[in-house]
């Protein structure tokens, strides 16, 4: 509209109102690195396959044995008798059944089912704890060592080259004619002392690193000591890589103490273990098969099993790590 003026009005621009609210929020929760960790390493399916074996052969070695209706003890009057399973196990009033000798019997009559689950939980026992004490071993002199440096890095280093020299199937030999029935802590202890070295070497290189960096440099200033600040602020930094080479030790551990069971110098009779059955029944490898294929498959599928559970967790701590494999 045109004024006297001849001049139009100028309207007002209108006042802008309340910015428009979305309609959905996005919102990302903050992942911790544990959680990260765990999520790669549950995406992760072999490992994850790896890990329900295992932890099934675990769960059956360790109740199996107490609810099976033969002991590893027992002697049948059936001898090199052939495997004879049912499908669908039953109970019966002497216990679990899953046919009469699902593994067959050995030359004596020993139940060769009984005699695997004895040894299948023998040669875990040994191989956890193996694990165990030489993690513990190998985080004390890696950490000292890397943590201090100087001389107290040398003194430890040649100590670990020295240890490295001596082959430790040999070692184990040596000293494991101590080992009797009952005393398979005593073998799993010889284990352990000579296998910390590898783990000592990847601690040491961590701590190498980490000893001078911000928070360490921090935890010193205020007066932290030396242990709190080894225990505390730089080993969970390297919790991961110990984790992958204590998981690694546990299958390292089953195969020397089947080395020295095979050579006779592990595990003694009455008691028994996967490599001691493997031993006693060589001779029959081709008449009856099954008293070897058996404990043999055992093993291999323990030590695969925890080989891929190991790089399933090294992919899952590596933070390099951008998909994870099958």
């Amino acid at each position: 509209m045109v004024t006297a003026t001849g001049v139009a009005p100028v309207e007002p621009e209108p006042e802008p109102g309340p910015l428009e609210q979305p309609e959905r929020e996005f919102t990302v929760a903050a992942r911790s690195q544990w959680s990260m960790v765990t999520r790669r390493f549950f995406r992760h399916k072999l490992a994850m396959i790896s890990l329900a074996i295992l932890m099934f052969m675990i769960l059956v070695a360790g109740v199996g044995g107490r609810i099976w209706k033969y002991s590893y003890s027992d002697i049948t009057p059936e001898k090199r008798k052939p495997p004879t399973m049912d499908i669908i196990p039953w109970i019966d009033g002497d216990g679990l059944s899953w046919g009469d000798h699902p593994f067959g019997t050995d030359t004596v009559g020993k139940d060769m089912f009984a005699l695997t689950l004895r040894g299948t939980q023998k040669s875990l026992q040994i191989a956890f704890v193996v694990a165990l004490l030489a993690t513990l071993f190998g985080i004390l002199v890696g950490g000292v060592a890397g943590y201090f440096g100087g001389a107290i890095d040398s003194i430890l280093m040649r100590l670990v080259d020295l240890m490295l020299v001596i082959p430790l199937v040999a070692a184990g030999a040596v000293l494991s004619k101590q080992v009797e029935g009952g005393q398979w802590w005593f073998l799993a202890v010889i284990l352990a002392v000579f296998s910390w070295m590898a783990l000592a070497r990847i601690v040491r290189g961590e701590f190498l690193g980490l000893r001078e960096r911000e928070f360490v440099e921090a935890a010193r200033a205020v007066g932290a000591r030396d242990g709190r600040i080894i225990f505390k602020h730089m080993l969970p930094n390297v919790v991961g890589s110990v984790i992958v080479a204590a998981t690694l030790t546990v299958a390292s551990a089953i195969l020397v103490e089947t080395a020295l069971s095979y050579l006779g110098l592990g595990v003694k009779a009455p008691d028994t273990s996967l490599g001691l059955l493997v031993s006693q029944n060589q001779s029959a490898f081709k008449t009856a098969p099954w008293l070897f294929w058996f404990p043999g498959l055992a093993i291999i599928t323990i030590c695969l099993c925890v080989n891929f559970v190991g790089d399933g967790l090294r992919d899952a701590f590596d933070p390099k790590q951008t998909r994870v494999r099958a």
